[in-house]
């Protein structure tokens, strides 16, 4: 990875241009050709080092419900956990931790009944009982950028 690939990735984590030709404005903010900024982004992307390029959005002021997950998923059945939590779009991020509660994931969807059938669904299609629905309380949104 150059300096004109960080460059790259300091420019697009919070300042995507929302434009009809975003490379095309960011070749201009980048002194580069809009075809080599799409070309260091899918090679960025195909070597791993970008994994998704897309929206964030608040849930709370489209309506949605959000909601954080914890499962205590046995060893042999934490892939087949996955692969099932993994079918639901409402969910954006899984995490396999080191504790009781080992599998961790983000819900969101237009209301929480939606996510509490999708959970009870989850549970008997994996056998995984104890599945918890963590909403949050209280909402602390930080901008987090990694200065390349």
């Amino acid at each position: 990875m150059d300096d004109i690939d960080k460059s790259i990735l300091n420019e697009i984590q919070s300042d995507f241009p929302i434009t009809s030709r975003p490379y095309h404005e960011l070749g201009k903010r980048l002194d580069l050709s809009e075809s080599e900024v799409i070309e260091r982004i899918k090679r960025l992307k195909e070597e791993g080092i970008i994994r998704r390029i897309g929206g964030n959005f608040q849930s709370s002021h489209l309506n949605f419900a959000s909601t954080l997950c914890a499962a205590k998923v046995p060893e042999k059945k934490i892939e087949h956990f996955v692969e099932v939590v993994n079918r639901y779009p409402g969910v954006t991020h899984n995490y396999l931790r080191n504790h009781a509660y080992n599998i961790w994931f983000t819900f969101i969807a237009e209301d929480m009944a939606y996510i509490d059938n999708a959970l009870r669904d989850i549970s008997e299609e994996t056998g995984v009982e104890e599945l918890l629905n963590l909403p949050a309380v209280k909402m602390f949104k930080i901008k987090v950028d990694f200065e390349v």
